[in-house]
């Protein structure tokens, strides 16, 4: 098979948005472990969850092929150009889903399986066909499939979930919104086309600007009982802290005279603060047990 007629079911993955999810399973597997996982179920689980992320976006595009086609930002997937049909798409991300929970019911848990199989689920017939067009807070709540990945890292070493499970489930959740909210206020006219009603597209900026400052205090105050529930030292809390005021810092720019402008900085600077925290928790975790 040559490189050109995979790169189309390579695109349907979203491999892009992929990497955030797996960005946030792995200090989950650090978290469990109080140490180094295992490399074998590090790699698994890293390998399942990217199968079935991948499934998850490309069921997605099957379903929303029509409102693709109405959005530049979406324009060029590989369904709207043709590259691939529906029908090889669907048994593209059928295989997919099935080998990924082969996967996690082999190499892991349980639990990590059946979390799994509910975040696709979930992200398909929830989100994308349930939420995503009856309400502006459907970002809110499908996003829920976008913070399993710490319950199942956590679940694919334990078995289990604790305390500091669910509180990192929360900050991703709360994280979720701003972040989106951010992207959509740039590509308001291509939701607005294809009949998607994002928050930035049914209410003003500053309503916009005033329920990300709700998430976003969440958001930190839930980093912050991560802190506290693995006991993390105080340099921890000082870099937590000062995350958490360069994205105050770019949310309240998106009420200014450029909102686009500034909403695409937010965007960026809300990836920085996931990234960088991930990353501060697995450090944190390997100072704490050498």
């Amino acid at each position: 098979m040559s490189k050109s007629s995979i790169s189309p079911y390579i695109a349907l993955m979203k491999l892009r948005v992929v990497e955030l999810l797996l960005v946030t399973t792995l200090p989950a597997l650090f978290l469990a472990q109080k140490g180094v996982p295992p490399w074998s179920i590090t790699l698994w689980t890293l390998l399942g969850g990217t199968l079935a992320a991948g499934a998850s976006n490309a069921f997605n595009m099957i379903i929303e092929v029509d409102s693709d086609r109405l959005m530049a930002r979406t324009s060029k997937r590989p369904i709207v150009t043709g590259a691939v049909t529906e029908t090889q798409a669907f048994i593209f991300a059928s295989a997919l889903t099935v080998i990924s929970l082969t996967i996690f019911s082999v190499f892991t848990t349980l639990l990590a399986t059946v979390l799994t199989g509910a975040a696709i689920v979930f992200y398909v017939f929830g989100y994308t066909i349930g939420l995503k067009r009856r309400t502006s807070q459907n970002i809110v709540w499908g996003g829920v499939a976008g913070c399993m990945p710490v319950l199942i890292g956590w679940a694919a070493i334990t078995n289990s979930l604790s305390l500091t499970a669910w509180l990192f489930f929360f900050v991703i959740f709360f994280w979720t919104p701003p972040h989106f909210w951010a992207l959509a206020i740039k590509y308001r006219d291509d939701y607005e086309a294809a009949g998607i009603p994002m928050l930035p597209v049914v209410a003003s900026i500053k309503s916009v600007q005033k329920q990300s400052w709700f998430h976003t205090i969440a958001m930190i105050i839930c980093s912050l009982g991560v802190n506290w529930s693995e006991h993390l030292p105080w340099w921890c809390w000082v870099i937590t802290l000062a995350l958490a005021l360069g994205f105050i810092q770019q949310l309240v720019r998106i009420d200014g005279p450029d909102s686009g402008k500034a909403a695409a900085k937010m965007f960026q600077w809300s990836i920085t603060y996931l990234s960088a925290y991930s990353l501060l928790l697995v450090i944190a975790v390997l100072v704490l047990n050498p």
